[in-house]
């Protein structure tokens, strides 16, 4: 039995801006960590200089993480593919090499998530699916900005949206935040 399934959203155009949100098998908190966040935005770095994608939001969460990112090259896909790998080769070996409490629970986690999918894996950080949604129009686009922004404020991390490091809205907010990204509005 497939622990993921389909559930139609896919990227049908390659170059169109979409939000994503990129989930932990099981939901685990990995990002509880500042050395896991830092792989991804350390990862968003290099898909944004070397790669030609466009981070139009984002936010790191402790389980997951949500984005509004464009491929310029038309590649979306791809790119998010190699982003996946790479952060998930990362993590796993940052549990493996660095301090981790939670080391053997963790490792155990990511190899009972990979045996449960189709894809003959032995560690499965993320989960399959990025829930892609093309964005066309501005009020589709300010909604899920606000969504990616209001999200640690819903989770009653933060009583304002600015004050989350690993976010985006402080850039929205005319600050500089721990990610160059891409304004949209």
């Amino acid at each position: 039995m497939s622990y993921e399934f389909s559930d139609g959203y896919k990227i049908r155009d390659q170059a169109a801006t979409h939000f994503m949100t990129f989930t932990i098998m099981g939901w685990i908190d990995v990002f509880s960590r500042q050395r896991y966040r830092d792989i991804v935005l350390d990862s968003f770095r290099y898909c944004r200089k070397n790669k030609g994608l466009q981070i139009g939001a984002y936010v790191i969460m402790s389980n997951h993480v949500h984005a509004i990112l464009t491929a310029t090259r038309g590649n979306l896909s791809d790119v998010i593919r190699d982003f996946k790998t790479h952060t998930s080769k990362a993590i796993s070996s940052s549990i493996k090499q660095e301090p981790e409490s939670r080391r053997e629970w963790l490792l155990y986690m990511f190899n009972f998530f990979a045996n449960r999918t189709n894809e003959n894996e032995n560690f499965k950080v993320w989960t399959g699916n990025n829930h892609p949604e093309a964005i066309y129009g501005d009020t589709f686009l300010r909604t899920k900005l606000n969504y990616i922004h209001d999200n640690p404020v819903r989770a009653g991390l933060v009583s304002d949206a600015a004050h989350y490091t690993y976010s985006s809205a402080i850039d929205y907010m005319g600050g500089k935040g721990m990610l160059e990204i891409d304004l949209m509005v």
